[in-house]
């Protein structure tokens, strides 16, 4: 069960296009939530690109590993890596970035002044105070495991290209792989998870535009980002 603590610090929510700072297409608008609750830097959601490392709670050690320097790769670039503060991928993803310096995002499915699970309580409250954490559930909302696609589906919304670095054929991080894909982003998967014959879903969501990443040959996702944002400076909400 998540933990609940006082906000230090409550938050105006914001829309995703005022979060942006630009506004959304027909596409994105489709399942973008009404509002975000956030807590930290709303400037690391319009300045560098966002990439989303999503994956198994349970993550093996490999996994970890591919985590790990995939996130490192992403911080030295100046890169934000953008995650669900769960445990397992989502907790080496966020804890790589902090170490070296780089910027992360959390994205949770449960209001701010919760915390899931409980052991990265202390991370969490890190990065309310120097990175940023979001999330689409006001204070007081009753949130369940039904709540989690919806954030992962946000979190596709955020990013700028997402990679599954690993997941079981149920996982919840397929609905942000299929979310990416139906906007458009780039979708990534590893190729240790395409070559394993035990999982069906690297194969369908290959089939829809999906892409197999390399360990340590990060140059493809690299280099589909863009260089810079675009300029919304005279979007007006």
């Amino acid at each position: 069960m998540p933990v609940t603590m006082p906000l230090q610090k409550p938050t105006e929510p914001l829309t995703v296009a005022e979060a942006l700072g630009r506004p959304l297409n027909d596409v994105e608008a489709k399942n973008a939530p009404p509002a975000l609750f956030g807590a930290g830097r709303w400037e690391l959601l319009r300045g560098a690109p966002r990439v989303s490392l999503v994956g198994s709670r349970a993550a093996t050690a490999d996994g970890t590993l591919l985590a790990v320097s995939l996130a490192s790769a992403l911080a030295r670039q100046g890169i934000i890596v953008l995650s669900g503060l769960a445990e397992g991928i989502d907790t080496a993803a966020h804890r790589t970035a902090i170490r070296l310096g780089g910027d992360t995002i959390g994205v949770i499915g449960t209001p701010l002044s919760q915390f899931y699970p409980v052991k990265n309580r202390e991370l969490q409250r890190h990065m309310m105070a120097e990175q940023l954490v979001i999330s689409q559930f006001r204070e007081g909302v009753r949130t369940g495991r039904a709540d989690f696609p919806r954030r992962n589906r946000t979190m596709a919304l955020l990013s700028d290209a997402t990679v599954i670095v690993e997941a079981q054929d149920k996982s919840g991080s397929l609905h942000q792989g299929w979310e990416a894909l139906r906007l458009g982003r780039p979708l990534y998967i590893m190729q240790r998870s395409v070559n394993d014959p035990s999982l069906t879903w690297p194969a369908e969501l290959l089939r829809y535009g999906a892409r197999p990443l390399e360990a340590d040959a990060w140059e493809p996702l690299i280099d589909e980002l863009p260089e810079s944002l675009p300029d919304y400076a005279t979007f007006t909400f």
